[in-house]
């Protein structure tokens, strides 16, 4: 059983950055990934940011590549996600979620294992 609990969420003006932390307790075996997703009000679930747990391998969804960065601490058991450039469209509830195999299904929410309760990002214009 994994525990997922993200923090560092809160309001930020278009242009600036904010970080979000992932802290997961249990045991996270070297085969994770760990991802970052994002809901809006009436939209779908949408995948941000991976990586690999053993590696750090990363991928970005395109709408942030360049402006955001996943980084872990296996050490630590934490997961980060660096946001810069903020924009309006980035406002969202972002959870933090575990994979137990990290594949090329790593975008897909349907095969997250574990979520976080969510933090909310609101980025004013």
């Amino acid at each position: 059983q994994v525990q997922l609990v993200e923090s560092g969420g809160g309001l930020a003006q278009a242009g600036g950055s904010l970080r979000l932390s992932c802290a997961a307790s249990g045991r996270i075996s070297s085969t994770y990934g760990m991802g970052w997703f994002r809901q809006a009000p009436g939209k779908e679930r949408e995948f941000v940011a991976g990586i690999a747990w053993s590696g750090g391998h990363t991928i970005y969804a395109d709408s942030v590549k360049g402006r955001f960065t996943i980084s872990r601490d296996s050490a630590k058991n934490m997961v980060y996600l660096q946001m810069n450039s903020l924009k309006p469209e980035d406002t969202a509830a972002y959870y933090c979620a575990a994979d137990s195999f990290w594949d090329e299904k790593i975008v897909d929410p349907r095969n997250y294992d574990y979520w976080g309760q969510g933090t909310q990002v609101t980025v004013s214009s």
